[in-house]
């Protein structure tokens, strides 16, 4: 055990020091005034990007920087959940996750982050009922791992929440 800071004659654990330490370069950086993305626009294949499109285009109409990136949460489960990881670290306050079929991602990033994760149930070629399996998937999430649920192919009604959640 080391010695930090606290009650005379209280000691740290090296894990609290150290928790303590990421909090405190955490607090700094969100003082600092960069240009990077706060929305972060995933989805689970290329086939996606036409319906997610609407979300970037309705946040950049609006000055509100976003990144956008293509990760399955079946075919690359490590990547999505170390993306979802490190979001809050690269700045990023929400998250956009746009699915089809049995739409995992909403969900899969949400497990490993804290930030608000808009899930968008998106149609295929495959989808059962017009996608209501995708809207299904993504608005029946466990306790513990909230995800918000937009209609069918509304990526920018997603971009209009995450804008009101930044606002707020």
């Amino acid at each position: 055990m080391s010695a930090g800071p606290g009650p005379p004659g209280q000691t740290l654990t090296e894990a609290e020091a150290e928790a303590e330490a990421e909090a405190e370069a955490e607090a700094e950086f969100e003082q600092i005034e960069v240009d990077a993305p706060v929305v972060g626009i995933v989805m689970g294949s290329n086939s996606d990007l036409p319906a997610m499109q609407k979300a970037e285009a309705e946040l950049g109409e609006r000055g509100i920087r976003c990144e956008v990136r293509v990760m399955s949460a079946h075919r690359e489960p490590d990547k999505v959940a170390e993306y979802a990881r490190n979001a809050r670290m690269r700045g990023l306050r929400v998250i956009i996750a746009g699915a089809g079929l049995s739409a995992a991602l909403p969900g899969a990033v949400a497990a490993h982050c804290d930030l608000p994760v808009i899930g968008v149930p998106l149609t295929s070629r495959t989808s059962v009922a017009g996608g209501l399996d995708a809207l299904l998937s993504i608005a029946q999430m466990p306790p513990g791992v909230p995800v918000a649920c937009v209609g069918i192919d509304n990526a920018r009604n997603a971009a209009v929440l995450a804008a009101r959640i930044l606002d707020s």
